[in-house]
C-alpha cells in the first residue's frame, strides 16, 4: 500500500503537509470530483448581484475567493444565502442599484474580486467605496484596470500613483471606450465590459491573444448584448445592458484538475479519473501542453453543461518529453504553470516557458518560486525574466519546501512530493484552501489512506 499522506499542525492557522513516495500506482476507487471552477464561480456571483430577479448556483467552489465576492456583494444590497455546493440563491439588487456600504470592501486575496468590482463600483454614480485586501493583494498590480477606468471617466485613488490597493472609489456616469490591452488577461477584459454594463453605446476590448471567455458567455445569458469577434481578440458590450437572474451549473475546475492530471502522468502505475471538468478553449492550454510532453489523457463523455463544455479526464501513467510552451498558448493555461513546471522535472529533455512574466505578480513570484522550491528538491530549474528552463530526468529528494501562502505552490508541490525519494514537508500547505478546501484528502484518497 501507499505511504499514507500525513497533514501536521504547526501551529492554529499553519500547516504541513509530510508527502513520502507511494509504492504503488495512484488510484481511486470512484472518479475524483474537484471543486467548481474559480472563474464560473466569481462571475455567477456577481452577475446574479447585479441582475433583477433571481439567481440559482449549483456546484460552487467554496474557497475563501468566492466567500469574499460574496461578502462584498452582501455588502452592496444582494441577498446571498449561505454557500454550499448543492445550491446557492442570489437576489439580486438589480444594474445601477448597488447600495454604498458602511464599511470597506475587503477582496480578500482575490485579485479577480477585486479587479471585476472596479469595474462595477466606478460605474455607479452617485456613490463612494473604498476596497482593500490582505497583504498579498494589496502588493498586486491594480494599474491594469484603474487606467482603462479612468479613461472611461473613472475616479479612483489608491497608492503609488493609484495603482495598489487600498483603492477609493467615486461613481461616475462612464463612456465608452476601445481599448486595446497590452496584456491579455481575463480580468482586465471582464473589468472593463462590467463597466460597460451601465455605459450608453459600445465598450470594446481587444487583446492581443485571447484570454478566458467566462465574462462573455455568462453576460450573454444572462442578457447582455455581447459580440464576441475571434479573429481580432475582441468582445464588446451594448449598454445600457438588462441582466435577469439565471440558473447556472459551475463546472469542475480545469485549474485544480491540472494537480491529479500531472500526479497520475508522473507516479508509475497510476490511473486517474477526474469527473465533470469544465474544458473551455480557453481554458484548456494544460492538455494541449501535457498532450505536447506525451501525456496519456483522454476525454471521455464530453457535453454541454449551462452553455459551457464539459467532459471527464482519465490520465494515465506515460513516459513525458520536453517540449516548449510560450505565445498565445500561455493565457489559456497561465494558472497552470506552476504545476506544468513539475510535469517537465519528469520529463526527458529541457522544456523551456516563455512569455509569462505575468506569474510575477500573482500571489507569489511564481516563476522564482517555483524555480527556488523544486531546485531544493534537487531538480534543475533556470530562472527565465518571463518563464522558467527546465532539465528533466534528475531524481527529486524529499526536503523541506514552502508554499509562499499560495494555493497553487503548495499543491505543485505536493504532487512534486509524490515523486520524490525520502520524506518532503511542504509548510504552507495551508494556503490550497483558497481554491481547494478538499486538496489534502482527496490526496490521502489516491495514495490509499482512507
Amino acid at each position: 500500500m501507499p505511504v499514507p499522506v500525513v497533514t501536521h499542525k504547526i501551529t492554529e492557522d499553519r500547516q504541513s503537509l509530510l508527502i513520502q513516495k507511494p509504492t504503488s500506482g495512484l488510484s481511486f476507487a470512484s472518479p475524483i470530483r474537484v471543486p467548481g471552477d474559480k472563474s464560473i464561480s466569481h462571475r455567477a456571483l456577481m452577475l446574479g448581484a447585479l441582475a433583477t430577479g433571481e439567481t440559482q448556483i449549483q456546484g460552487l467552489l467554496l474557497g475563501e475567493d468566492p466567500r469574499s465576492t460574496a461578502e462584498c456583494f452582501r455588502a452592496l444590497g444582494a441577498e446571498i444565502s449561505e454557500l454550499n455546493t448543492e445550491l446557492v440563491r442570489v437576489r439580486g439588487i438589480g444594474l445601477g442599484q448597488l447600495l454604498e456600504p458602511n464599511d470597506i470592501l475587503n477582496a480578500g486575496n482575490s485579485g479577480t474580486t477585486m479587479r471585476l468590482m472596479l469595474g462595477i463600483l466606478a460605474s455607479h454614480p452617485g456613490r463612494f467605496f473604498t476596497v482593500t485586501g490582505d497583504s498579498s493583494l494589496r502588493s498586486r498590480p491594480m494599474s491594469r484596470v484603474v487606467k482603462p477606468l479612468q479613461q472611461m471617466g473613472a475616479t479612483i485613488w489608491g497608492r503609488k500613483g493609484n495603482s495598489l490597493a487600498p483603492l477609493a472609489i467615486q461613481g461616475q456616469q462612464l463612456k465608452p471606450i476601445i481599448y486595446n490591452s497590452p496584456i491579455a488577461s481575463a480580468q482586465v477584459k471582464s473589468c472593463i465590459l462590467l463597466a460597460g454594463l451601465l455605459t450608453e453605446g459600445e465598450t470594446t476590448v481587444t487583446e492581443p491573444a485571447l484570454s478566458r471567455d467566462h465574462s462573455e458567455r455568462m453576460l450573454k445569458a444572462f442578457g447582455a448584448e455581447v459580440i464576441v469577434d475571434p479573429e481580432s481578440n475582441s468582445a464588446t458590450i451594448v449598454g445600457p445592458a438588462k441582466l435577469q437572474g439565471q440558473s447556472v451549473i459551475v463546472p469542475g475546475d480545469i485549474s485544480s484538475a491540472a494537480f491529479w492530471l500531472v500526479a497520475g502522468a508522473i507516479v508509475p502505475d497510476s490511473e486517474l479519473l477526474i469527473e465533470n471538468v469544465g474544458v473551455n478553449p480557453t481554458r484548456t492550454g494544460i492538455l494541449a501542453a501535457l498532450g505536447m510532453m506525451g501525456a496519456d489523457i483522454g476525454l471521455e463523455n464530453q457535453r454541454i453543461v449551462a452553455g459551457e463544455p464539459v467532459a471527464d479526464l482519465r490520465v494515465r501513467h506515460s513516459k513525458l518529453k520536453a517540449c516548449q510552451i510560450g505565445g498565445e498558448m500561455i493565457p489559456r493555461l497561465i494558472d497552470e504553470i506552476p504545476i506544468l513546471a513539475v510535469a517537465a522535472v519528469f520529463a526527458e529533455g529541457t522544456t523551456v516557458i516563455r512569455d509569462a512574466a505575468e506569474l510575477r505578480v500573482k500571489e507569489s513570484d511564481r516563476i522564482a518560486v517555483m524555480a527556488n522550491q523544486l531546485n531544493r528538491m534537487g531538480a534543475k530549474v533556470t530562472e527565465l525574466p518571463d518563464g522558467l528552463e527546465i532539465t528533466g530526468g534528475t531524481p527529486l529528494t524529499g526536503t523541506d519546501v514552502d508554499s509562499h501562502t499560495d494555493h497553487r505552490i503548495a499543491m505543485s508541490l505536493a504532487i512534486a512530493a509524490l515523486n520524490a525519494d525520502g520524506t518532503t514537508t511542504v509548510n504552507g500547505a495551508e494556503a490550497a484552501a483558497i481554491s481547494y478546501p478538499d486538496f489534502t484528502t482527496t490526496l490521502q484518497q489516491i495514495c490509499g489512506q482512507t
